[in-house]
Parts: structure tokens; C-alpha cells; sequence
């Protein structure tokens, strides 16, 4: 929180959790308990307690015995959801996954019990909660915002046609899917620019298709828009988010994007006005609009200008402070009522 206006005094920081998730990443499940209980612990009587999903049971259960209304923050799609899908797509591509820890998925069904109301940052993500049987009463939805002092435009540097992918390379982001289009588009003035760490299981891909990308690696946050305003188009292919924030990021950096209804930007991309909203796993369409774009580079300007507007007027972290807030009101005054 430095460089915020935030008093030292109404923040408490619990730094073993961020440790131990940077050097022991695979016992996550034990590190969330831990820091829950941490949290619990310092919890007193207030009016509203908001908590991170598979971090916040006991303490959902601590703040909601003090009379609190209580709110689960989910940023994905329901944990079940996201657990078939993966499933299903490992299956596919015939890649050994042990899946999600099953401890993880029961910890979080009953956080969603618990949680007087769950807040969702997409229309996908809350589409997931109710068709698993969340009453629609109990979901709220706010979409997240960007940084617009930090993610902005920035002069291109070159005339090639270039795609954008940040973020995680692994098989949730859809990664092999852009790697199969790009290569089989053979664009002449054409460069695909990978950044974001790399999993194992994008290695096999990333090897097939060498040669089809530039992978720069892992870029700091403050740098990052650099990297986005050397793009034409920003790709994310992933079959489960809430709502990707670098979509926000690089729309704030002047580009049009391309990605799939599962990342939860339907509500941000207006359709052939910001950029396009493709299925999952669908290649050919992923292939058609990136060749429409390259074949129509004045449009593909126009579309990168309304998405910098877009973001700007309508989604910066202000306007999700105001649609949060609002929400958290009504919460509060319901329970008066």
C-alpha cells in the first residue's frame, strides 16, 4: 500500500502468507488455513467483514457470530466449474493433472455456504454460481478496474502487426490454442509476443511451436505498458477467469482485444467495437479475427481507440471503488430493514 493515502493505522499486515506462497507454493491449502486463522484472531465487532475465497472460512464464521453481514470475494468462476473444465481439457490434450486438491474445493463450497452474499467481478463468473444452485439474491457483481496513471499508451515503435499475450503461460490461458492459430496463419510483418511464466505443462506447446513467438519473460508491473503499446491486438484464449485484468490493462494501453466469453470481458468488450468475443477452444474463430484486424489495420486503430476510451470512462479502479461501495450500502441497509 505505499504511495496510497491509506493510514498506517487501520492496516495490519500478515506477511508470512505472501512468504510462504512465494517459496512453498504447493502447500497453498495449509498456508490459507494459516493465515485465516491469523485473521480471525484479530477480528472485532464490525458491521461488514469481506474475505478472499479459500482464505476466509474461519473467519466468515468468527465475524458472522459478531453479527456482521459477511461477503466471500470469488475473483473466478465457482471452484467446481473451474475444476471440470480443467479436467476435461488435461483430458483432452491426454496431459497428467492431479487436478485441484479436493480439501481446497470442499474449504471453499462451504465458504460459499457461509457467506451471507459472494462477490463476483463478470457476468460468466456469476452465470457459473447460479447454475450450480447459488440463489441470485445471495451473488453480487462489480467489475474490477485498471490503473489508468500506470497502464496508458505509449508511442509503437515499429509497423509490424503484432499480438499481445500476458499473463500465466499455461494450459487454463488457452496459450496452445493462439500458438496453433498463429502458426498456421503464416503472416508476413507479423511477431506474437509471449510474457508471464511459464508452466510445465505449455512446455510441449511452446517447443512445437518455437519459432511462431517471441517469449520475453516475466515484466515488472511498472513496465508492463511498454509491452502492451507495442501491440496491435491483445489475445487471451483462457477457458476460466473471473475477469482478466490484463484485458483492462491493455485496453488502457490503446488495443483492441480478442478473447474468449469464459474471461469475463462480455462486459467490458462491446462487440466489433472494442474488439471480439470468441468461444473457448475454437481456433478458426481465433484465427478469423486476428486476420481481420491485420487486413483491416485502420479499423483495427479505431477499435483501439474506443477500447482506451472505454476503460477510461468506465472502468478504472474509481468506478469499481463507487459500484462496490454502493453495493456494500444496500447490503447494510437490508439488514436494517
Amino acid at each position: 500500500l505505499k504511495g496510497l493515502s491509506l493510514p498506517h493505522r487501520k492496516c495490519t499486515s500478515l506477511p508470512l502468507k505472501i512468504i510462504l506462497d512465494r517459496f512453498c507454493p504447493k502447500i497453498c491449502y495449509y498456508t490459507n488455513n494459516l493465515f485465516d486463522k491469523q485473521v480471525s484472531r484479530r477480528i472485532e465487532p464490525c458491521d461488514l467483514f469481506v474475505g478472499w475465497s479459500g482464505s476466509a472460512l474461519n473467519s466468515l464464521k468468527k465475524a458472522k457470530a459478531q453479527g456482521a453481514v459477511t461477503v466471500l470475494e470469488r475473483g473466478s468462476s465457482h471452484i467446481e466449474y473451474q475444476r471440470d473444465i480443467l479436467n476435461e481439457e488435461y483430458a483432452q490434450l491426454g496431459i497428467a493433472w492431479p487436478g485441484l486438491n479436493s480439501r481446497i474445493v470442499e474449504r471453499e463450497l462451504e465458504e460459499y455456504a457461509q457467506a451471507d452474499y459472494i462477490s463476483l467481478p463478470s457476468s460468466f463468473a456469476r452465470q457459473t454460481f447460479l447454475e450450480k444452485g447459488i440463489p441470485e439474491a445471495r451473488l453480487i457483481q462489480a467489475p474490477y478496474g485498471v490503473d489508468t496513471q500506470l497502464f496508458r499508451p505509449s508511442p509503437k515503435k515499429d509497423k509490424l502487426f503484432r499480438v499481445i499475450y500476458a499473463g500465466s503461460i499455461t494450459v487454463r490461458k488457452g496459450l496452445h490454442y493462439l500458438l496453433e492459430a498463429v502458426s498456421s496463419l503464416k503472416l508476413k510483418n507479423f511477431e506474437l509476443w509471449l510474457m508471464g511464466s511459464v508452466w510445465e505443462d505449455t512446455k510441449p506447446f511452446l517447443k512445437k511451436y518455437n519459432g511462431c513467438f517471441r517469449y520475453l519473460g516475466h515484466i515488472r508491473q511498472e513496465r508492463l505498458f511498454e509491452y502492451y503499446s507495442q501491440g496491435t491486438v491483445f489475445v487471451l484464449p483462457s477457458l476460466q477467469e473471473g475477469l482478466a485484468l490484463v484485458i483492462l490493462e491493455a485496453m488502457a494501453c490503446g488495443l483492441p482485444v480478442i478473447c474468449t466469453a469464459n474471461t469475463g470481458a462480455a462486459d467490458i468488450v462491446r462487440e466489433g467495437l472494442e474488439g471480439f468475443i470468441i468461444p473457448i477452444r475454437d481456433t478458426e474463430a481465433l484465427k478469423e479475427k486476428i486476420l481481420y484486424l491485420y487486413e483491416n489495420p485502420d479499423l483495427c486503430q479505431e477499435m483501439g481507440r474506443q477500447a482506451l476510451k472505454r476503460v477510461t470512462e468506465n472502468f478504472s479502479w474509481d468506478n469499481y471503488a463507487d459500484n462496490i461501495v454502493e453495493a456494500y450500502q444496500k447490503l447494510l441497509k437490508m439488514r436494517e430493514a
